[in-house]
């Protein structure tokens, strides 16, 4: 009689994990799968439509770096900017490229030397923004994500 108990509550004991419904198990499963996930990395990276998404990962990240790099400094050519002082100035230009590819500036660093002396720089900034041309946005696991680049800018100006 013993051994039919200890049977009988090992089952029980057992059969609790099978007693659990299938939401409570997906949600421990999916919790367990968020976590092992890195979300500083994407799988892929934003893209213009001249950039080959077929290229490496490492290839797609120059190609995207190249294209929004010219486009700013083909931009704010069109701009001349005249400040006294230093002759050579570098900013950075911190923007995000949302889950729908459309980009923003997050914030302009090292900026209080020109935004005194030129306070509609980030309106040209801006400007400059919205002619971007079309922008894939990154992927993770095929979702599109909001990532945010930092662009260091050397701003050569005449006195």
């Amino acid at each position: 009689m013993k051994f039919v108990v200890c049977i009988v509550l090992s089952f029980f004991v057992l059969s609790c994990d099978f007693l659990e419904s299938n939401e409570v198990r997906t949600k421990k499963l999916v919790d367990t799968t968020l976590e092992e996930i890195d979300w500083s990395v994407v799988d892929a990276y934003p893209l213009f439509e001249n950039c080959d998404e077929t290229e490496t990962k490492q290839n797609q990240l120059i190609c995207f770096e190249t294209e929004i790099t010219m486009y700013f400094e083909n931009s704010l050519n069109d701009f001349n900017f005249i400040l006294k002082g230093d002759q050579n100035v570098a900013v950075a230009i911190v923007f995000i490229i949302d889950a729908k590819g459309v980009v923003h500036v997050d914030s302009v660093e090292n900026a209080n030397f020109i935004a005194a002396q030129i306070p509609q720089f980030d309106s040209v900034l801006q400007q400059s923004l919205r002619r971007i041309p079309r922008i894939a946005p990154a992927l993770k696991r095929g979702i599109p994500v909001r990532t945010k680049f930092k662009l260091p800018i050397k701003i050569n100006t005449q006195e």
